[in-house]
């Protein structure tokens, strides 16, 4: 039986820093993992200047790394060329990304935007999702991988400040109209066309371990069970009282399951049965259970409603797109922006929106 991974395992040491980072990126943009931010440095060692911040060579080599890392891990078992290939492609555009991300951050300050209480819940989030007691707990993990805590919170915070402003500057100024959306649906029908599925819940007992008279046992209780909920108690109830199964705290949920995604043995089972049908004990290698159809849902094209708020989202996205383009370009124009020779800028060379000479330099 294969049952639906309800929950993420929770990343550990470095895993979980780049986990949040993820979260707090600003999805047009590259993961706010490198923040140009002012600070001392011999012009040597600085790549751009955005106005008063910087952006230093050492801020670069670590979004270098970063988009090695993705690419990598995006590519798992990709020849190395493979993957240089897609880590040049991203590359090309660092540099940009790492400019726009320092101008929407320096207008969300200018505009008094403050997300403290965000940070504090996020800092938690992450707490939480790493099985530590306390933020110190948490602290002494990013310090233990080598990166200052200040530091560590302020990629963060600024993740946050992107999202927020391009929240009230760009992304609120998008509007999508019914009609967009039922144009979408009818021009891709196919997106939305499911196989025939069945929702099941579940509960089991094992038999490891058994000797034969303790394994019949366990195959009478089952049956006893089963003829409980016949008789009206609750299905979920008795799975959480009762199922030894992984499923047993969410009431035996196992998910939705297509042709194929199941044993051949269960899966002959179920298919043949309707909504809110209770299965007979069905022997597994582990022990005994029973299975409830919670719905049988039939093959075909999802109505709109179901599907509308997807629909949204795609729609949203692709208007996004331009429309930041154009904000990250009026940024640029009331901007100070240089860059040092041997560093591309791809902003500018694309002509999406090219400064004054007195502004930028290639």
């Amino acid at each position: 039986m294969k049952n639906r991974d309800h929950t993420s395992a929770a990343p550990s040491g470095l895993s979980f820093i780049f986990t949040l980072m993820v979260l707090t990126s600003l999805v047009p943009l590259l993961p706010a993992s490198v923040g140009a931010q002012a600070k001392a440095a011999a012009d040597a060692d600085i790549v751009a200047r955005v106005n008063n911040d910087v952006i230093t060579l050492s801020d670069y080599q670590k979004g270098e790394q970063q988009l090695r890392d993705e690419a990598t891990h995006d590519c798992q078992g990709c020849p190395p060329e493979q993957i240089d290939a897609k880590f040049k492609e991203q590359q090309k555009d660092l540099l940009r990304g790492m400019i726009d991300q320092s101008l929407i951050v320096q207008r969300a300050k200018e505009m008094g935007i403050n997300v403290e209480s965000d940070l504090t819940k996020r800092l938690d989030e992450v707490r939480q999702q790493n099985g530590l007691a306390t933020l110190d707990d948490l602290k002494k993990g990013v310090e233990a991988s080598g990166l200052s805590w200040e530091d560590y919170k302020t990629t963060i915070r600024n993740g946050l400040l992107q999202k927020e402003l391009v929240r009230r500057e760009v992304s609120s100024q998008v509007d999508i109209s019914t009609d967009e959306v039922k144009q979408y649906y009818d021009a891709h029908q196919q997106e939305f066309t499911l196989p025939e599925r069945v929702v099941l819940s579940e509960i089991s007992l094992s038999t490891d371990g058994k000797n034969p008279e303790e394994f019949a046992a366990v195959r009478s209780k089952v049956e006893g069970l089963r003829t409980s909920v016949l008789n009206g108690d609750d299905f979920g109830q008795v799975a959480q009282q009762y199922s030894q199964g992984s499923t047993a705290k969410e009431g035996g949920d196992l998910g939705t399951f297509k042709k194929g995604d199941l044993s051949p043995q269960i899966e002959a089972v179920v298919f043949q049965m309707s909504k809110g049908q209770i299965s007979d004990v069905i022997q597994t290698r582990s022990g005994f259970e029973i299975l409830k159809v919670e719905d049988h849902l039939p093959a075909g094209v999802q109505p709109l409603e179901k599907v509308e708020p997807d629909i949204r989202n795609t729609i949203h996205a692709q208007k996004m797109q331009p429309r930041l383009r154009d904000y990250l370009a009026e940024l640029r124009e009331q901007s100070y922006i240089t860059v040092k020779p041997g560093y591309r800028d791809s902003a500018l060379l694309s002509g999406a929106n090219v400064a004054s000479a007195d502004k930028s330099h290639p």
